[in-house]
C-alpha cells in the first residue's frame, strides 16, 4: 500500500533556515521535507557572488542577469547592479599573480606577452566612464519574437573603468600596415566543456581599437572587476555592442582580415544589411556586423506603475547615450508622442559615457498616463517612438522607453 504521509522538515534544519533569513518562519513546522523556500531559490547573491538579489536572472547556463530600470538611477552603475551577459562558463580558478595577456596575430611585428603587473607599470593608467549595452537589449519587445535572451531594458550600465589604452599596448608590440581588425580570446569555456571550442571570440576594426577610450581594464568603479563581469582583465569598448568587450582577457590577435572567431559569423551580432519584413528569413551573406550602437535613453525614476496625486509634480530622471559624440536633446511626452517637453540634460563626462536628464511634469487631470522618453544625438539621430525595423535576432531595439503613471 502506497505511503501518502508527508515527511516534514527537521527542526534543526528549520532553525538553520530561520537563522539565515534573520527571522522566524511562521508555520515552518508544516514545510514538507525537500521543499526549497522561495527566499533561497531567488537569492541571487548566493548563486552569483558580487551581484544584488534585486537583479533579474534570465538564465544560469550561461549566466545572464539584467538590472530593472529603476535600479539604474545612479550616475555610475554600482558593481553589484551591473548586468551580466555570458556565452559560456566563467573560469573557476584565477591566479591573478600569474595572469598574462598575449598580443599576437598575422599583423603584429612580434608577439609579446604581458603580466598584469607589467601592464599596470609599463603603460599610462587611465580611467573613463563608459557605457556598455548588450546588442540584444530590448529583444523582448520584438514581434514576431526573436530568439535569444529576452532582455527588457536592463542589459546596460555605465561604470568608471580603469586600465590602459589598447592602442598604447598595440604600439608597443608594433603593427604591420595590413592590420584591419583585432580579435580577443578569454579564459571562459564553451558550454559543452570542450577545450577545443571558444565560448565567444569577437573583436573590432583596428580604428576602433586605436580610439582613446578603448581600454584593457582591470578595475570597475575603483574596485576589482566582479568575476562575472570579467575579473581580472577585460576589454571595454564604448559605443559598440558589449559582446566586443571581451572578458577574462588572455589573448588579443591582430588580424589582416575581419576576425573570424566564435560569434563573428552567421547571424551572430548581425542585422540585415537592408530592411526586411517581420518574420522574414535572411541569408547569412545578407547580414552585416553590428558596429555603432543606436541612440537610446532610459527612465530610471520613478519606477513604472507609480501613483501620484493630481496636485503633485512628478520628477522624472534617467540616462541617455549614443555611439556618436554626445546627446544634444532629451525630451519627454505624456500624450503618446503628440507633444514633447525638453529635459535638463547634463554634459557627458567623456565620449561614450551616458548623460543624465531630469525634469518635472504636471498632469492635466486624473487617470492613466504613459511617460515616454526620447533622445537625439549630435548626428541628428532620434529614437523612434515605436519598435525600429525587425531583425531575426532581435538586436538594436532603441524605441522610446516608457513608464506607466496613475494620477489620482
Amino acid at each position: 500500500m502506497k505511503d501518502n504521509r508527508r515527511k516534514f522538515i527537521k527542526q534543526s534544519v528549520l532553525a538553520s533556515l530561520a537563522a539565515t533569513l534573520g527571522t522566524n518562519i511562521v508555520f515552518g513546522k508544516n514545510i514538507p521535507n525537500g521543499l526549497e523556500l522561495l527566499a533561497f531559490k531567488n537569492n541571487i547573491a548566493d548563486q552569483f557572488p558580487g551581484k544584488s538579489n534585486l537583479l533579474t536572472v534570465l538564465n544560469d547556463r550561461p549566466i545572464n542577469i539584467e538590472t530593472p530600470a529603476h535600479l539604474l538611477n545612479d550616475k555610475l552603475t554600482p558593481n553589484n547592479l551591473f548586468f551580466v551577459r555570458n556565452n559560456g562558463i566563467p573560469p573557476s580558478t584565477i591566479d591573478v599573480n600569474n595572469w598574462s595577456l598575449k598580443i599576437t596575430g598575422e599583423s603584429v611585428k612580434k608577439s609579446k606577452t604581458y603580466t598584469l603587473k607589467e601592464l599596470k607599470s609599463k603603460f599610462e593608467n587611465v580611467s573613463y566612464h563608459l557605457t556598455l549595452e548588450c546588442g540584444g537589449n530590448g529583444r523582448k519587445e520584438f514581434n514576431p519574437p526573436a530568439k535569444g535572451n529576452q532582455w527588457t531594458t536592463g542589459a546596460v550600465g555605465c561604470a568608471k573603468w580603469t586600465g590602459v589604452r589598447l592602442r598604447d599596448v598595440l604600439k608597443d608590440v608594433g603593427l604591420r600596415s595590413d592590420a584591419v581588425y583585432i580579435g580577443y580570446y578569454g579564459a571562459d569555456s564553451h558550454l559543452s566543456g570542450s577545450p577545443d571550442k571558444d565560448s565567444i571570440s569577437r573583436g573590432v576594426p583596428i580604428a576602433k581599437a586605436k580610439e582613446e577610450e578603448s581600454l584593457i581594464a582591470w578595475a570597475m568603479n575603483d574596485q576589482d572587476i566582479p568575476l562575472l563581469n570579467g575579473y581580472p582583465l577585460r576589454l571595454v569598448f564604448g559605443g559598440y555592442p558589449a559582446s566586443c568587450s571581451g572578458k577574462w582577457l588572455s589573448k588579443i590577435a591582430v588580424r589582416n582580415k575581419v576576425h573570424d572567431g566564435q560569434k563573428m559569423k552567421g547571424s551572430s551580432y548581425r542585422t540585415p544589411c537592408k530592411p526586411v519584413a517581420p518574420g522574414a528569413k535572411v541569408k547569412d551573406e545578407d547580414m552585416c556586423i553590428i558596429e555603432d550602437m543606436p541612440v537610446k535613453s532610459l527612465i530610471t525614476y520613478p519606477k513604472t506603475g507609480a501613483t501620484i496625486n493630481l496636485n503633485q509634480q512628478l520628477t522624472v530622471s534617467g540616462h541617455s547615450w549614443t555611439s556618436k559624440l554626445e546627446i544634444i536633446k532629451m525630451e519627454l511626452s505624456i500624450d503618446f508622442g503628440m507633444t514633447w517637453t525638453d529635459c535638463n540634460l547634463s554634459d557627458s563626462d567623456n565620449k561614450y559615457a551616458w548623460q543624465h536628464f531630469e525634469t518635472k511634469i504636471s498632469f492635466p487631470e486624473k487617470g492613466y498616463y504613459e511617460v515616454w522618453a526620447r533622445a537625439t544625438d549630435s548626428d541628428g539621430n532620434t529614437q523612434p517612438m515605436l519598435l525600429p525595423g525587425w531583425n531575426p535576432k532581435g538586436y538594436l531595439n532603441n524605441a522610446c522607453h516608457r513608464i506607466a503613471i496613475k494620477v489620482q
